[in-house]
């Protein structure tokens, strides 16, 4: 007896110990959930169904939003799957609604509107579900509506063809037409892009010979620089020298009666070069004077 009442006991408190943990996952999992840790969330809510054994469909929808939201789409498709037939009206409406946006996404338009309606059928009141229906159901009539017009022009192509045999042949021509006209276009495009290259081209070589001649010019001017400078220098020099050599043919006599007269060498030599120019003009006159003699027996006037 008494260990019956052990035995439910511990079984009374196992289930307490798994209840716990139960409900802690849920609490870690909507946390994780709500702060878009999905991640986090998709692994809580594994957790309470393959090890705690929680068969909860709202549990179940959480694991397959949390997939969704991981762009999990292969898990998330078969979890949706599972609860689209829930006995819960809210949550079997929300599988098929997120059934339909997958499907849609994929491009299965048929699929994605089936999926819709059944949502609908499941909660009128889903909103949601509602505007996707309609807007898949119009996506679906405006892709009928183009493939009727591509089997209407398809049907006429055949008619116009089997009406008139050579209109086939006249669009090839006319396509054939366009074809050399594109070819030939691009060929002159091709001839005025080599145009502008070898332009391009031109005028980089004269960019680069003007360089080369204003390179030249300079340096030509550089070398008559140096030569004038060059010849200043040595005329400077002759200068100093022609000066020297005149210092050193004054007299040291003459040289002290001029350091007695406190006159400089250069000053005396302005006078003495003055005096010459003198004596020069004066010999000039008097062979002037000279050259027309008196003739005799003239008087002087």
């Amino acid at each position: 007896m008494r260990a019956g009442i052990f035995l439910i006991i511990a079984l009374i408190f196992t289930d307490l110990d798994k209840i716990s943990k139960i409900n802690t996952a849920k609490s870690e999992a909507k946390k994780a959930f709500l702060s878009g840790d999905f991640d986090t969330a998709a692994k809580k809510y594994r957790y309470l169904v393959d090890s705690l054994g929680v068969t909860e469909d709202e549990v179940r929808a959480n694991l397959a939003a949390a997939y969704y939201q991981l762009n999990d789409t292969t898990n998330a498709l078969n979890t949706y799957s599972q609860i689209s037939q829930s006995p819960n009206p809210r949550i079997r409406s929300v599988a098929n609604q997120q059934l339909g946006v997958m499907a849609d996404t994929k491009g299965n338009l048929e699929e994605a509107l089936n999926y819709f309606r059944q949502a609908l059928k499941a909660a009128p009141g889903n909103q949601e579900a509602r505007y996707n229906y309609e807007v898949v159901k119009k996506k679906l009539e405006e892709k009928k509506k183009q493939q009727r017009q591509k089997q209407d022009e398809k049907q006429d192509k055949k008619e116009d063809q089997k009406n008139d045999p050579d209109k086939d042949q006249q669009k090839k021509e006319q396509e054939k037409k366009e074809q050399e006209k594109k070819e030939q276009d691009k060929k002159e495009q091709e001839r005025k892009d080599q145009q502008k290259k070898d332009q391009e081209k031109k005028n980089q070589e004269k960019k680069d010979q003007e360089k080369k001649d204003q390179d030249k010019q300079e340096q030509k001017d550089k070398e008559q620089k140096e030569k004038e400078q060059q010849k200043k220098e040595q005329d400077e020099k002759e200068q100093k020298e022609q000066q020297d050599k005149e210092k050193k043919d004054i007299p040291p006599s003459v040289k002290e009666k001029l350091k007695n007269m406190e006159m400089s060498e250069e000053k005396a030599k302005m006078i003495l070069e003055a005096m010459k120019n003198q004596e020069k003009q004066y010999l000039q006159q008097n062979k002037r004077k000279a050259s027309k003699p008196k003739e005799k027996g003239k008087p002087d006037w």
